[in-house]
Parts: C-alpha cells; sequence; structure tokens
C-alpha cells in the first residue's frame, strides 16, 4: 500500500492518505506483519462502507421525506383548492420541475395563501352558520340552549355553498322580520283590548312571555311558534270576552232606554249613563275606547238596572196605564172601538190582587200593542184610500155650495183660486165612484183573509159604503127628478107667453122653503164626517159618540118636493140629500 503524506501540503489539511501514511510509519515502527497489516486494512474499508451506507440510507431517508412532504403539500394544495372551489388559483405551479426542495419552495406561497384564504372563508361561513342557528333557535324557542361549539364543514368552502348559506340566513331573516312583525302586531292587538277591557296590559302580555314587555328591546322579543301561538290565543281569547261584555252591555243598555222610556226619566239622569247607551247599537269592531267595556262599568251599569226595577215595580200602576194608552192611541189611529174603562178596571184588578207577577203583565202588554200594530198596519192601506174618499167627498160638498153662489164669477178677491179649486175639485169628484168601488174590493179582500168584519169605530165599512152608494144614487134620481120639473116649468112658461104674450116674472110659491137634512153626521151630498173618527181619541165623549152613530143612522128625507126656481132647486138638493151613517 502506498503510504501519502500525512499532510497535504496543498490542502493544508488531513486527508484519508495522510492518516494512512501516518498508520504506515506507526506499523512499520511497531513492526506489525503484512497480515495483521492486511486485516486492519481490511477493516478500515468495511468501517467506512458503513459509514457511507448510513449515509447514503440518510440521504435516501432525507429524499423520501421531501418527496413526502412534497405529495403532502402538492395532495394539500389540492384538497385546499376543492374545498375553496376555486380552480382558478393563479399561485400553483403550471408544471413539476426542478428538484424536490425547489418544488417544494415553488409550492409554499400557494399553500400559505390557501391557507390564509381557508382561514378567512372559515370565519366566512362560521359568521353565517351562527346566525343561522340563533334564528333557528329563536323560530324554535331555544335560543337560550344553542351554546354549543360550532362546527364548519371545511371540505366544502366554495363560495356556492357560501351564497347558499347565506340565501338561507335572507330567508331566516325575512322569517323572523315577519314574526316579529306578527307578534309586534298581536301585543298592540292585546294591548288596544286590555285598554277596552279595562285590564293589565302588562301582566297580560308577560303571562305569554317575559320578554314581550315594552321595556324590553325589539329584536330581543320572543318570535317562537309557540309564543305566536300563545299570542294567537290570548287574543282570541280577550276577543269573545270583549263579544261577551258588549252583548251584556248592550243587553243592559237596552234595558235602560227601556226602563227611561217607561218612567220617563230625565235628559239629565240619562247622560250619566251615556258610557253604557253609546255603543248600543255598535259593532265589536267599532268599540275602541279606552274602559268601555270594564267590568266595573258593567257592574255599574247593573246596579243602575236594578234600581229602575225597583222603581218599575212601585210605579207599575202608572207604567201599565201609560202602556194602556198607547193602546187606545193605537186603536184610535186605527179607527177600531174598544172599551178603555174596562181594560183599564182589569189592570188596576190585577196589579191590586198581586197574582199577576209585572214583567208578566208589562209583557202581556207588549204582546198587544204588538198585535194591535200588526192589525193597524193591515188596516192601513184601507184607511188610507177611506181618507182619501172622505177628502173628496168634502170637495164636493164644498163644490156644491159653490155652486150656489150666484156671485162666484164676481172679480172679488180670491175668486180665480176658487174657481181653479172648482176645477180641481170637478175632477176628484168624477174619480169619487172609482174610489168607492176599490174600497168595497179591498174591504171584501180584507174581510176574507181576516174573516170578520172591517168595523171603522164601530160600523161595518161595508155597510156605510153601501148606505153611500144608495144615497147617492138617490140623490141623482132627485136631481133628473128637478131636471125634469125645471124643463116642465120652463115649458108652461113658454106656453103662457105665447097664449098671453108676456113672461111672468118667476115667484117662489108659498111653502116651498129650502129643507134642510140632518148635517150632524155628514156633509150636504152624504160626506161622511170626521168628527167620529176623531171622537175615538176621547174617551169621555165615546158613549156621546154611540148615540150619535144610532141617531145618524135613521136617514132623514125632505118633507116636500114643489116646483121651483132654479137657484131653489139647487138649495134644495143640496140641504135635503140624504146622508149615510158615519162611524
Amino acid at each position: 500500500m502506498a503510504v501519502t503524506d500525512v499532510q497535504n501540503p496543498l490542502l493544508g489539511e488531513t486527508t484519508c492518505g495522510s492518516l494512512l501514511q501516518k498508520l504506515q510509519e506507526i506499523w512499520d515502527e511497531v513492526g506489525e506483519s503484512d497480515e495483521e497489516r492486511d486485516k486492519m486494512l481490511l477493516q478500515i474499508e468495511q468501517e467506512c462502507l458503513d459509514v457511507y451506507k448510513r449515509k447514503v440510507e440518510q440521504a435516501a431517508k432525507s429524499r423520501a421525506q421531501l418527496l413526502q412532504a412534497l405529495s403532502d403539500a402538492k395532495l394539500e394544495l389540492s384538497t385546499l383548492v376543492s374545498a375553496l372551489g376555486d380552480k382558478s388559483f393563479v399561485g400553483i405551479p403550471e408544471k413539476a420541475s426542478g428538484t424536490i426542495k425547489e418544488q417544494l419552495a415553488a409550492i409554499a406561497p400557494a399553500l400559505e395563501q390557501l391557507w390564509k384564504q381557508k382561514e378567512e372563508r372559515v370565519k366566512e361561513f362560521s359568521d353565517v352558520q351562527s346566525h343561522i342557528q340563533k334564528i333557528c333557535g329563536e323560530i324554535a324557542g331555544n335560543a337560550s340552549e344553542q351554546t354549543g361549539t360550532l362546527v364548519v364543514d371545511e371540505c366544502d368552502l366554495s363560495l356556492k355553498k357560501l351564497d347558499e348559506y347565506q340565501v338561507k340566513l335572507q330567508e331566516l331573516q325575512k322569517e323572523k322580520s315577519d314574526r316579529l312583525h306578527k307578534v309586534l302586531e298581536f301585543v298592540s292587538t292585546v294591548h288596544d283590548l286590555c285598554s277596552v277591557l279595562g285590564m293589565d296590559f302588562f301582566s297580560t302580555v308577560t303571562e305569554v312571555h317575559p320578554s314581550l314587555d315594552d321595556s324590553t328591546g325589539v329584536q330581543s322579543k320572543s318570535i317562537s311558534n309557540d309564543t305566536l301561538l300563545r299570542l294567537a290565543k290570548t287574543v282570541s281569547a280577550l276577543n269573545e270576552d270583549k263579544k261577551q261584555r258588549l252583548h251584556k252591555l248592550q243587553e243592559l243598555a237596552t234595558q235602560l232606554i227601556d226602563l227611561w222610556n217607561l218612567m220617563d226619566t230625565p235628559e239629565e239622569e240619562r247622560r250619566l249613563f251615556d258610557h253604557v247607551t253609546c255603543n248600543v247599537s255598535s259593532s265589536v269592531g267599532e268599540v275602541t275606547v279606552p274602559g268601555a267595556l270594564a267590568l266595573d262599568l258593567i257592574e255599574q251599569a247593573e246596579v243602575e238596572v236594578e234600581r229602575l226595577d225597583q222603581q218599575k215595580s212601585s210605579r207599575m200602576k202608572e207604567i201599565a196605564f201609560k202602556r194602556q194608552v198607547e193602546l187606545e192611541e193605537i186603536f184610535a189611529r186605527a179607527h177600531i172601538e174598544i172599551d178603555p174603562e174596562a181594560a183599564r178596571e182589569k189592570i188596576m184588578a190585577q196589579i191590586d190582587s198581586g197574582n199577576v207577577e209585572p214583567a208578566e203583565l208589562l209583557a202581556d202588554m207588549d204582546n198587544q200593542i204588538a198585535k194591535a200594530k200588526e192589525e193597524a198596519l193591515s188596516r192601513k192601506e184601507i184607511l188610507d184610500r177611506l181618507e182619501k174618499w172622505m177628502s173628496a167627498c168634502e170637495e164636493e160638498s164644498w163644490l156644491e155650495d159653490y155652486n150656489r153662489d150666484e156671485n162666484r164669477y164676481n172679480a172679488s178677491r180670491g175668486a180665480h183660486l176658487n174657481l181653479k179649486r172648482a176645477e180641481k175639485a170637478r175632477i176628484l169628484v168624477n174619480k169619487i165612484p172609482g174610489m168607492v168601488d176599490t174600497l168595497v174590493a179591498k174591504t171584501r179582500a180584507w174581510e176574507e183573509d181576516r174573516g170578520v168584519s172591517f168595523m171603522y169605530d164601530g160600523v161595518p165599512l161595508l155597510a156605510m159604503l153601501d148606505e153611500y152608494a144608495m144615497l147617492r144614487q138617490e140623490r141623482e134620481e132627485e136631481k133628473r127628478r128637478l131636471r125634469d120639473q125645471k124643463k116642465f116649468s120652463e115649458q108652461q112658461n113658454t106656453e103662457q107667453e105665447a097664449i098671453f104674450g108676456s113672461r111672468p116674472s118667476p115667484a117662489r110659491p108659498a111653502g116651498t122653503k129650502k129643507v134642510v137634512g140632518p148635517r150632524a153626521n155628514g156633509g150636504a151630498n152624504g160626506t161622511p164626517n170626521r168628527r167620529l173618527s176623531l171622537n175615538a181619541h176621547q174617551n169621555g165623549s165615546r158613549s156621546a159618540a154611540k148615540d150619535g152613530k144610532r141617531d145618524s143612522m135613521r136617514l132623514a128625507a125632505p118633507v116636500n118636493y114643489v116646483a121651483m126656481s132654479k137657484e131653489d132647486a139647487v138649495s134644495h138638493v143640496s140641504g135635503t140629500d140624504p146622508v149615510p151613517a158615519s162611524p
């Protein structure tokens, strides 16, 4: 083995050759055999090989680790790009080139940028999901229980996924806003109802949920399904309570008004309960005045009704007679004859006996009044036609008086008005037969439907109409007779004029005074007088009216008919016409 210098003078450092040369020198000095020397050199070579092997293994391991790191980096880069959904990321190397470390150095900036972007994206996802979780908890009613750590799915951090969460968040925010609006509407409704009903709003609304108090912020109010359901039930219960109270108050108000009307309560006393009676015809939605349906107000009205009821019992006779007067007035307006004295005696007997409850007596009288109104309503059409007929007969009477007036055509004051009235009266008089026929037909139909006679102040209307028709026919016959008599008289005068050459002056024969028929119960032409119908309102003179009716039913005829002049004939016809019986 060649021995080199222990130290390379050029390099100035210890090398393997210099060390081997030094070892040779030592061996020479010691006298080692070649055999030992070869053995030692082989051992040195083996140890050198072992060192090389370890170094190679370490280098290979290091390379493997770098390759693994590169692979992991590439995988992580791919995972981040996939998770972020950004396939067009510009920081990724286009192709793998260079050493492993160069490749790692090229990937590192992209990884760092992607990690930073991932952290920002995770924060965005976390914020959106936490808002979603919070709103869901508010809707579910367990917002206080949503305290767990929020886990973000890092496998999908794409903008598309983030947009989906944001859309969901917007939908939930809109739902929250709608729910909050509903809650505020319910709370406002509860406030208004409590105000009208006189109830404590704070205790009512906090029973539903403590957060519904006015002192709590709007965004802090509960919007859960349970809260909305309980609010709806509360509003429904309050509305039902309001409806029942209003119904009760309206009943009390109606009773108050009836009692006031019965007892003629002065207006000053009625005004004390205007807050009760003002809602007598209001609907549930129209009552909005605070305290209008409070319990103490209803109790106050109940006490007043009870007080008036007691007064009504003590003033029973006065109230009953007042009802009787109302009943009599209805019958009088309908021209129905009754016996008021007997009715009053019956009322007195019932009250004094105590066998009839005051309420029952008043109810019976109310029933009688209702039936009387119904009866009067059924007679109204006939009575209206009868009134028109009577008016027409009065105009006929006036017309005949007007025709008897010799100065009717003089240019006196008001003559033109009488002339116009006479023209209208003639038109109306021509309609009288048709009025009578219609009145007879209506009356007969009424009697057939009811099965009773139509009485007018105690006199059958059909009999009165039949008598009127008969008397009118007799009057027409009398007029024709007078016209014939006048014609005969004129003919005699003409003959006398032809014989004697001059016309004698007309002279009124002796004993031809105008015979006036009875007009106590009718007009000059048989017009029914209205006196008896007015007497129906005067209870004291009813017996006298009955006597008048009996007398008037006896028809009066003229004492004698003789030849007379034209003016006397007209006067005689008007004064001696028999009249029909008036009710």
